[in-house]
């Protein structure tokens, strides 16, 4: 069995200030995988007992980031596509086991009014192209801040952000075709109706509260790790951040 978590941590100095060790101690996981770090090399020293770390950062300081704690040393660990102009924001890992990928990954927002939408497009097309690849070779597992909420399920007021960044067609329709690509959204695959499912929550109007979130935080994978798959839980009792861990189990 391997449990995988993943959580954008919206800061990780932030969030270690808010019991994110007490979280990462308790779970256990084989593979923890982070988004939105906020911080430059040598700006935190995590001593996490156990796991080999791996960190890519944003060029821009205290801006987007990941990283990915494991228990098993991956063959090989990647930054980035592997696309110039993509790769400046610290925004994907993957590592490479024998039998499987693991990618995380930190979706660029839209924006408001939409203005970084077009962008939103190209990396979309690149991400895809980039994990189907990959998908060729080994299976895939893909987990992380995706910025879209899939179906209006998967948000609590979905008439009123039609148009809204994380819930524009155009999002929602390269989500699909990712999907369509050959992969499996596993939260759905364990609950397909299951509604008040959310992973994020403004921090205005007492959104946490009253759970009026967005489920934008996903583990995906490839179609052939169905017969894999074990549970896929949400965990929203955790706090620290506005988004909460995510986890999957799998047998491999």
């Amino acid at each position: 069995m391997k449990k995988l978590i993943s959580w954008n941590v919206n800061g990780i100095r932030a969030c270690v200030q808010k019991g994110f060790l007490d979280y990462f101690n308790e779970v256990d996981a084989d593979i923890f995988c982070i988004q939105e770090s906020k911080l430059q090399e040598g700006q935190i020293d995590l001593e996490l007992e156990g796991y080999y770390q791996y960190w890519n950062y944003a060029e821009k300081k205290g801006y987007s980031g990941t990283a990915i704690f494991t228990k098993e040393e991956p063959i090989s660990v990647t930054y980035g596509l592997g696309i110039e102009g993509h790769d400046n924001e610290g925004r994907v890992i993957t590592l490479e086991f024998e039998e499987y990928y693991v990618i995380t990954v930190y979706t660029p927002n839209s924006q408001r009014e939409l203005a970084r939408l077009d962008y939103r497009m190209q990396w979309e097309d690149c991400f895809r192209e980039y994990i189907n690849n990959l998908d060729k070779k080994k299976p895939v597992i893909v987990c992380g801040d995706l910025n879209v909420a899939h179906n209006e399920i998967d948000l609590k007021n979905p008439n009123s952000n039609r148009k809204n960044a994380g819930f524009s067609d155009e999002e929602r329709g390269k989500f699909t075709e990712l999907l369509q690509s050959g992969f499996i959204d596993t939260y759905r695959y364990f609950y397909p109706e299951k509604e008040g499912a959310y992973t994020w929550w403004s921090y205005m109007f007492n959104a946490r509260k009253n759970n009026a979130g967005w489920r934008i935080d996903y583990f995906c994978v490839s179609e052939r790790l169905k017969d894999k798959l074990v549970s896929a839980d949400i965990h929203n009792e955790i706090l620290g951040s506005d988004h909460c861990p995510v986890k999957l189990v799998l047998d491999i």
